[in-house]
């Protein structure tokens, strides 16, 4: 796998330094101009997306990072003088914050509104998914699959009593997971549910999506809820220990039988700012982050899933099978972001 990977890696790099034919029209390369990106995204390849779209359209990315809230506050702040023109950010409840905020303004794009699937974008148009995560249970593949777990719904049962990890309740990634169990069980069963998972915790909800899983092979715990992207990048590690503990790790994708739900997935997402200075150049590249291009660097860069059909997968994110996905919209999930936070707090989930 390993070997594969840096094939991937390499091609990434040469694919990045290629010329433009084919990514834009030839009327839109090198039109010129700049475009003022806030992004909570801090990642390497994000640098390569950025650098391609300059040499594809000319258009140069003045790039400004922070904590999604802090980049939210930062633009309303500055009102109608915000250099901002595009908003990038994890996770689809900071994306309706966003919305609620009043800093993005609607788009419509058929090369959105094709290439984006309705689940992963705003109703309204004020943002799209670039990019996706799936969170999931991870296990030792020493010890094989654990029976009986299927469905987010059998973490709950006693038969996993003390065998859980989780990081706090109030992460987006598991407000998330919780508003879209909420959506389809209500509240009554969603709280029941959540009461049973902290009565299967092994240990206190502490630290990221890594420490969980590597708290397995530490025999810390026998299960752990994470995000695949995290195993994905320690497969593909310059460490070796990180390469062992991945090696080890198996997935259970929960809900993905016929007829269930599907996987719950999470999206980084990117908006036109309300008032965006230079709203054509936003648009265009926005539309461009939803590119075959683009979406192979989101895929093989940063070991997220593609939002558009039929892009490329990395073959570490390959190796722990294909599954179906919840077609939940995630701004609905969104919405119950702070009920289910709510839930997971009464619950005794900390």
């Amino acid at each position: 796998m390993r070997a594969v990977a840096r094939r991937f890696i390499t091609g990434l790099s040469l694919f990045a330094a290629a010329g433009a034919a084919g990514a834009f029209p030839a009327s839109a390369q090198q039109q010129g101009g700049e475009l003022n990106l806030y992004s909570s995204r801090h990642y390497d390849t994000d640098r390569t997306l950025y650098d391609t779209f300059t040499k594809d359209t000319g258009i140069r990315v003045r790039l400004i990072e922070g904590d999604a809230d802090q980049l939210i506050a930062r633009i309303q702040s500055e009102g109608r003088n915000s250099p901002a023109d595009v908003l990038i950010t994890v996770d689809a409840a900071r994306l309706a914050r966003a919305k609620e905020a009043g800093i993005l303004q609607p788009v419509r794009s058929q090369v959105l509104e094709t290439r984006v699937p309705a689940s992963l974008r705003d109703p309204e148009g004020n943002w799209f998914g670039v990019s996706k995560r799936a969170r999931v249970v991870m296990y030792d593949k020493q010890k094989g699959p654990p029976a009986g777990l299927a469905r987010w719904e059998d973490l709950a049962d006693p038969r996993f009593r003390g065998q859980v990890c989780v990081r706090s309740s109030n992460h987006p990634y598991n407000i998330s997971l919780v508003a879209s169990i909420l959506a389809a069980n209500g509240p009554e069963k969603t709280e029941e549910w959540a009461r049973g998972v902290v009565a299967n915790m092994a240990r206190p909800p502490q630290g990221g999506d890594r420490d969980q899983f590597r708290a397995i092979p530490a025999g810390q715990c026998q299960l752990a809820i994470s995000n695949t992207y995290y195993l994905g990048q320690m497969a593909i590690s310059q460490r070796s220990d990180d390469r062992q503990v991945a090696e080890r790790i198996g997935v259970v994708f929960p809900n993905g039988a016929p007829g269930d739900r599907g996987a719950h997935v999470n999206v980084s997402g990117a908006g036109v700012v309300a008032t965006a200075p230079n709203r054509e150049a936003a648009v265009r590249f926005v539309e461009y982050l939803t590119s075959a291009r683009a979406q192979e660097i989101f895929a093989v860069g940063n070991m997220e899933y593609p939002v558009v059909e039929d892009a490329p997968v990395h073959p570490a994110l390959a190796a722990f099978g294909s599954f179906r996905e919840d077609r939940l919209n995630a701004a609905e999930y969104a919405k119950l972001g702070p009920q289910a936070l709510q839930i997971m707090q009464r619950a005794g989930w900390r």
